[in-house]
């Protein structure tokens, strides 16, 4: 249904393209050119104009109204983004602790475990 969407959409915005071509501005416009003035001999001198403008205003409408309700035919199809995959999967890996490396590992400054781990002091790196 989205494709037809797309598909009526960009079938509209040439039609609109050709009808605000055909309307003559102040030089004649394309009008004048491509038919020669043919518009104006088939329907009269006066009515040309005020039919194309007409068309005009209702095919804008029909395209701007297409665009919004295509967005409501867009199929998110339950895919989520990577970003949402990786939330998942983060509280599974959060669980999990690291396998020591080795029993007589020293613990990490601030964990405790040792002399002077955890008890508090500011660590300055030093002597």
């Amino acid at each position: 249904m989205f494709s037809f969407m797309v598909v009526l959409i960009a079938l509209i915005a040439a039609v609109l393209i050709l009808v605000i071509l055909m309307q003559s501005g102040q030089g004649q416009g394309l009008s004048g050119i491509a038919s020669g003035g043919a518009t104006r001999q088939v329907l009269g001198t006066r009515q040309a104009p005020d039919m194309l403008e007409k068309a005009t205003w209702t095919l804008a409408a029909v395209f701007i109204s297409l665009c919004v309700i295509t967005n409501f035919f867009i199929d998110t199809g339950e895919q989520e983004s990577v970003i949402q995959q990786r939330a998942q999967d983060t509280p599974s890996q959060q669980g999990q602790t690291p396998p020591s490396q080795g029993g007589g590992a020293a613990p990490l400054p601030g964990q405790g475990g040792g002399p002077g781990g955890g008890s508090g002091q500011s660590g300055g790196g030093g002597n």
